[in-house]
């Protein structure tokens, strides 16, 4: 078992080393991916224009030995441009399936709120059960099958909040913020330079540390790693909480448990450890819970955000020892 939490660490750096070659800094951003993918699971990323959301995914796809597709969400995007259809082949007289982008590994739902709710959910199947109907008939998309979605958090006029259902499939929401000024500036020369980041993505610069296969073998070591029950307690505890705190409408329901649990187990494998800790799970429970939340208007027109309930949530329940 030690060999193969080794092997999970080795893969990690790697793909850290990898990444950054085109990714200049977000190193938190690039964990949090990390866990997403690494615990099979589907990521919002919330940024504004230019932060780098779709090279980021497509950098991490590229490593990670997968396909990559792109849809961009409009306002007149329909289910089937999503999902795929059957057209009727005259020359051999049958239907004929026409597959989406949905038949991918990695997809990125690119400003997934400027769709309506409808064409959100054409991927809701999808994103659950890693399968898709069309016309009755149902397909299996790849086992490692992971939305990214982006939006963009200060342009709200001609968009669709996403429903809550949509919502919780995400296990995370990832907030990405512009770059620190030498980061910019290391930016700024390599666009100058031979180097773009483009450029160093499509060469082969950047190189597969895995293939699709090995990743779905590699999650199974992540059981590996130690979860304490009185942390799966902690875990419950945080998220009962969430539905009785006097500031929130609506509490998180049970699949934020098991979020949690497996993003804390998947940090713990971050930081090179084969145990998880209460920090751990503080760290986690704001991605976890932000998207998830709803606060009381009444607190809201006071100015009270969601990330300052959730630091007070976890400060009210009592930490393991």
């Amino acid at each position: 078992m030690q060999a193969d939490l080794n092997h999970l660490k080795s893969v990690l750096t790697r793909t850290r080393e990898e990444v950054g070659k085109v990714i200049i800094g977000q190193k938190d951003v690039i964990d949090r991916c990390l866990i997403a993918i690494f615990t099979n699971n589907h990521a919002l990323l919330e940024g504004v224009p230019g932060v780098a959301k779709t090279m980021l995914v497509r950098t991490l796809a590229k490593v990670l030995g997968c396909e990559f597709a792109r849809i961009q969400f409009t306002p007149d995007l329909m289910p089937a441009d999503i999902t795929g259809t059957n057209v009727f082949n005259l020359q051999h007289n049958q239907f004929t399936l026409v597959k989406g982008p949905v038949f991918t590994t990695f997809l990125l739902a690119d400003e997934i709120n400027r769709a309506p709710a409808k064409t959100q959910s054409a991927l809701l199947q999808a994103m659950q059960e890693r399968r898709v109907t069309i016309d009755r008939d149902t397909h299996v998309l790849s086992p490692n099958f992971t939305v990214f979605a982006t939006q963009n958090p200060i342009e709200y006029e001609g968009t669709y909040p996403l429903p809550e259902a949509q919502k919780d499939r995400f296990m995370l929401k990832i907030s990405m913020n512009c770059p620190e000024r030498d980061e910019e500036l290391a930016l700024a020369a390599r666009t100058l330079g031979p180097d773009s980041p483009e450029a160093t993505l499509d060469s082969d610069a950047v190189k597969p540390v895995i293939s699709g296969e090995e990743l779905n073998r590699i999650r199974a070591v992540l059981r590996g790693i130690t979860v304490r029950e009185e942390l799966m307690s902690y875990v419950v505890d945080i998220v009962r909480k969430s539905r009785t705190h006097n500031s929130v409408l609506v509490g998180v329901g049970p699949r934020a448990t098991q979020a949690i649990l497996l993003s804390s187990r998947m940090h713990a494998a971050l930081s090179e450890r084969d145990f998880v800790t209460p920090d751990d799970v503080k760290e986690m429970a704001r991605p976890v819970l932000e998207h998830r939340l709803i606060l009381r208007p009444e607190y809201e027109i006071e100015g009270l955000t969601v990330p300052e309930v959730i630091d007070r949530i976890v400060a009210e329940v009592a930490v393991p020892r």
